[in-house]
Protein backbone atom coordinates (compact mmCIF):
# COMPACT_ATOMS: atom_id res chain seq x y z
CA UNK A 1 0.00 0.00 0.00
CA UNK A 2 2.53 2.20 0.98
CA UNK A 3 4.64 1.69 -2.15
CA UNK A 4 1.40 2.89 -4.14
CA UNK A 5 1.06 5.91 -2.07
CA UNK A 6 3.66 8.04 -4.30
CA UNK A 7 2.83 7.15 -7.74
CA UNK A 8 -0.99 8.69 -6.48
CA UNK A 9 0.42 11.53 -5.20
CA UNK A 10 1.97 12.30 -8.43
CA UNK A 11 -0.52 11.43 -10.53
CA UNK A 12 -2.52 14.12 -8.36
CA UNK A 13 -0.21 16.46 -8.44
CA UNK A 14 0.09 16.06 -11.92
CA UNK A 15 -3.53 16.23 -12.84
CA UNK A 16 -4.18 19.62 -12.71
CA UNK A 17 -1.02 20.42 -14.97
CA UNK A 18 -2.60 18.05 -17.42
CA UNK A 19 -5.75 19.84 -17.67
CA UNK A 20 -4.20 23.13 -18.27
CA UNK A 21 -1.78 21.81 -21.08
CA UNK A 22 -4.97 20.53 -22.52
CA UNK A 23 -7.14 23.91 -22.20
CA UNK A 24 -3.57 25.58 -23.52
CA UNK A 25 -3.75 23.17 -26.53
CA UNK A 26 -7.23 23.26 -27.31
CA UNK A 27 -7.32 26.67 -27.17
CA UNK A 28 -3.84 27.54 -29.50
CA UNK A 29 -5.43 24.98 -32.09
CA UNK A 30 -8.96 26.78 -32.13
CA UNK A 31 -7.21 29.97 -32.78
CA UNK A 32 -5.30 28.82 -35.80
CA UNK A 33 -8.48 27.29 -37.10
CA UNK A 34 -10.15 30.83 -36.58
CA UNK A 35 -7.28 32.38 -37.66
CA UNK A 36 -7.33 29.67 -40.71
CA UNK A 37 -10.41 31.06 -41.50
CA UNK A 38 -9.78 34.37 -41.80
CA UNK A 39 -12.52 34.76 -38.79
CA UNK A 40 -15.30 33.43 -40.80
CA UNK A 41 -17.85 31.52 -38.63
CA UNK A 42 -18.26 28.00 -38.81
CA UNK A 43 -21.42 26.18 -38.79
CA UNK A 44 -21.77 25.92 -34.77
CA UNK A 45 -21.21 29.78 -34.67
CA UNK A 46 -24.28 30.16 -37.57
CA UNK A 47 -26.21 27.48 -35.78
CA UNK A 48 -26.17 28.92 -32.35
CA UNK A 49 -26.68 32.45 -34.10
CA UNK A 50 -29.80 31.49 -36.01
CA UNK A 51 -31.29 29.49 -32.34
CA UNK A 52 -30.61 32.98 -30.47
CA UNK A 53 -32.60 34.79 -33.41
CA UNK A 54 -35.15 33.02 -33.29
CA UNK A 55 -35.64 32.74 -29.12
CA UNK A 56 -35.94 36.44 -28.99
CA UNK A 57 -39.50 37.00 -28.34
CA UNK A 58 -39.72 37.63 -24.73
CA UNK A 59 -38.56 41.27 -23.65
CA UNK A 60 -38.26 39.38 -20.16
CA UNK A 61 -35.44 37.51 -21.63
CA UNK A 62 -33.77 39.92 -23.39
CA UNK A 63 -33.63 41.72 -20.01
CA UNK A 64 -32.24 38.84 -18.34
CA UNK A 65 -29.24 38.08 -20.54
CA UNK A 66 -28.69 41.65 -20.59
CA UNK A 67 -27.95 41.64 -16.94
CA UNK A 68 -26.28 38.78 -16.74
CA UNK A 69 -23.79 39.82 -19.30
CA UNK A 70 -23.69 43.48 -17.64
CA UNK A 71 -22.15 41.32 -14.83
CA UNK A 72 -18.97 39.97 -16.31
CA UNK A 73 -17.67 43.71 -16.74
CA UNK A 74 -16.74 46.65 -15.09
CA UNK A 75 -15.50 46.47 -11.71
CA UNK A 76 -17.70 43.31 -10.95
CA UNK A 77 -15.19 40.82 -11.79
CA UNK A 78 -12.24 42.89 -10.01
CA UNK A 79 -14.08 43.08 -6.70
CA UNK A 80 -14.58 39.25 -7.30
CA UNK A 81 -11.06 38.61 -7.33
CA UNK A 82 -10.17 41.33 -4.24
CA UNK A 83 -12.56 39.04 -2.07
CA UNK A 84 -11.31 35.50 -3.46
CA UNK A 85 -7.59 37.07 -2.20
CA UNK A 86 -9.36 37.82 1.44
CA UNK A 87 -10.94 34.50 1.63
CA UNK A 88 -7.53 32.89 0.61
CA UNK A 89 -5.51 34.46 2.98
CA UNK A 90 -4.75 33.08 6.74
CA UNK A 91 -3.90 36.48 8.48
CA UNK A 92 -4.69 39.87 7.33
CA UNK A 93 -1.55 40.53 6.21
CA UNK A 94 -2.07 37.28 3.86
CA UNK A 95 -4.97 38.27 3.18
CA UNK A 96 -4.28 41.73 1.68
CA UNK A 97 -1.22 40.70 -0.47
CA UNK A 98 -3.30 37.80 -1.24
CA UNK A 99 -5.82 40.29 -2.54
CA UNK A 100 -3.30 42.39 -4.30
CA UNK A 101 -1.91 38.78 -6.09
CA UNK A 102 -5.57 38.08 -7.36
CA UNK A 103 -6.39 41.15 -8.54
CA UNK A 104 -2.61 41.60 -10.45
CA UNK A 105 -3.29 38.36 -11.81
CA UNK A 106 -6.80 38.95 -13.24
CA UNK A 107 -5.21 42.37 -14.89
CA UNK A 108 -2.57 40.25 -16.82
CA UNK A 109 -5.24 37.91 -17.83
CA UNK A 110 -6.92 40.63 -19.43
CA UNK A 111 -4.09 41.93 -20.49
CA UNK A 112 -2.78 38.81 -22.37
CA UNK A 113 -5.79 38.33 -23.43
CA UNK A 114 -5.93 41.74 -25.11
CA UNK A 115 -2.86 40.75 -27.32
CA UNK A 116 -4.83 37.89 -28.76
CA UNK A 117 -7.61 39.72 -29.91
CA UNK A 118 -5.34 41.60 -31.77
CA UNK A 119 -3.53 38.71 -32.88
CA UNK A 120 -6.32 36.93 -34.26
CA UNK A 121 -8.93 40.00 -35.36
CA UNK A 122 -11.60 38.42 -36.02
CA UNK A 123 -14.69 40.07 -36.29
CA UNK A 124 -18.11 40.10 -34.41
CA UNK A 125 -21.64 38.96 -35.92
CA UNK A 126 -23.54 41.29 -38.08
CA UNK A 127 -24.36 44.48 -35.80
CA UNK A 128 -27.77 43.86 -37.06
CA UNK A 129 -28.21 40.88 -35.31
CA UNK A 130 -26.58 42.84 -31.46
CA UNK A 131 -28.95 43.28 -28.98
CA UNK A 132 -26.47 45.15 -26.59
CA UNK A 133 -23.32 47.24 -27.34
CA UNK A 134 -20.14 45.52 -28.00
CA UNK A 135 -16.48 46.98 -29.24
CA UNK A 136 -13.37 45.65 -30.73
CA UNK A 137 -12.41 41.94 -32.09
CA UNK A 138 -14.37 38.86 -31.01
CA UNK A 139 -11.99 36.29 -30.12
CA UNK A 140 -11.71 35.40 -27.36
CA UNK A 141 -14.64 36.54 -25.71
CA UNK A 142 -13.80 38.96 -23.43
CA UNK A 143 -16.84 38.84 -20.86
CA UNK A 144 -16.77 35.24 -21.08
CA UNK A 145 -13.23 35.55 -20.26
CA UNK A 146 -13.51 37.98 -17.41
CA UNK A 147 -16.01 36.05 -15.84
CA UNK A 148 -14.78 32.79 -16.24
CA UNK A 149 -11.37 33.62 -14.19
CA UNK A 150 -13.23 35.63 -11.44
CA UNK A 151 -15.43 32.50 -10.78
CA UNK A 152 -11.89 30.82 -10.59
CA UNK A 153 -10.06 33.07 -8.35
CA UNK A 154 -13.48 33.03 -5.99
CA UNK A 155 -13.55 28.73 -6.55
CA UNK A 156 -9.93 29.16 -5.29
CA UNK A 157 -10.52 31.68 -1.93
CA UNK A 158 -13.35 29.51 -0.83
CA UNK A 159 -11.33 26.19 -1.17
CA UNK A 160 -8.31 27.73 0.32
CA UNK A 161 -10.88 29.08 3.70
CA UNK A 162 -12.72 25.28 3.89
CA UNK A 163 -8.69 23.85 3.98
CA UNK A 164 -8.33 26.01 6.86
CA UNK A 165 -11.41 26.68 8.52
CA UNK A 166 -14.86 25.38 8.95
CA UNK A 167 -16.97 28.78 8.66
CA UNK A 168 -18.55 28.17 6.07
CA UNK A 169 -19.79 24.14 5.88
CA UNK A 170 -18.78 21.97 3.09
CA UNK A 171 -22.25 21.96 1.50
CA UNK A 172 -22.21 25.48 1.50
CA UNK A 173 -18.62 26.14 -0.62
CA UNK A 174 -20.38 22.87 -2.85
CA UNK A 175 -23.62 25.11 -3.25
CA UNK A 176 -21.46 28.56 -3.99
CA UNK A 177 -19.16 26.61 -6.21
CA UNK A 178 -22.13 25.24 -8.60
CA UNK A 179 -23.11 28.87 -8.72
CA UNK A 180 -20.01 30.60 -9.63
CA UNK A 181 -19.48 27.73 -12.38
CA UNK A 182 -22.83 28.84 -13.67
CA UNK A 183 -22.66 32.33 -13.42
CA UNK A 184 -19.57 31.85 -16.11
CA UNK A 185 -21.37 29.82 -18.23
CA UNK A 186 -24.31 32.07 -18.14
CA UNK A 187 -22.32 35.04 -18.93
CA UNK A 188 -20.95 33.00 -22.05
CA UNK A 189 -23.99 32.22 -23.65
CA UNK A 190 -25.45 35.56 -22.92
CA UNK A 191 -22.72 36.63 -25.53
CA UNK A 192 -24.25 34.71 -27.71
CA UNK A 193 -27.63 35.17 -27.36
CA UNK A 194 -27.30 38.63 -27.72
CA UNK A 195 -25.62 38.41 -30.68
CA UNK A 196 -22.60 39.93 -29.89
CA UNK A 197 -20.23 37.09 -30.30
CA UNK A 198 -19.82 33.98 -32.65
CA UNK A 199 -20.17 30.61 -30.24
CA UNK A 200 -16.38 29.65 -31.09
CA UNK A 201 -15.23 33.13 -29.36
CA UNK A 202 -16.89 32.10 -26.23
CA UNK A 203 -15.47 28.77 -26.09
CA UNK A 204 -12.35 30.21 -26.83
CA UNK A 205 -12.57 32.91 -23.58
CA UNK A 206 -13.61 29.27 -21.65
CA UNK A 207 -10.24 27.75 -22.80
CA UNK A 208 -7.98 30.79 -22.13
CA UNK A 209 -9.65 31.50 -18.98
CA UNK A 210 -9.24 28.01 -17.74
CA UNK A 211 -5.91 27.84 -19.45
CA UNK A 212 -4.69 31.04 -17.19
CA UNK A 213 -6.02 29.98 -14.28
CA UNK A 214 -4.27 26.51 -14.48
CA UNK A 215 -0.94 28.74 -14.80
CA UNK A 216 -1.78 30.63 -12.24
CA UNK A 217 -2.55 27.54 -9.83
CA UNK A 218 0.81 26.12 -10.94
CA UNK A 219 2.57 28.45 -9.32
CA UNK A 220 0.45 28.35 -5.48
CA UNK A 221 2.26 26.34 -3.17
CA UNK A 222 0.37 23.45 -1.69
CA UNK A 223 -0.25 24.36 2.30
CA UNK A 224 -1.61 21.06 4.52
CA UNK A 225 -4.25 22.50 6.95
CA UNK A 226 -3.11 24.15 10.44
CA UNK A 227 -3.65 21.80 13.48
Amino acid sequence: MSRAAPPVRRAVRTAPLTVTALCAAAFALLAVLVTGRSGAPFPLDTDALDWSLGHRSSPAGVTAARAVTASGTGPYPYLCAVVAGLLAGRDPRHRLLAAAGALVFLLAGQAARYGLLAAVARPRPPMADWLTHASGYAFPSGHTTTSALAAGLLIWGLVRLGRRSHAIPGWLRGVLIALLVCWAVAVGLSRIYLGVHWATDVVGGWLYAATWLGLGASFIPARRPHP
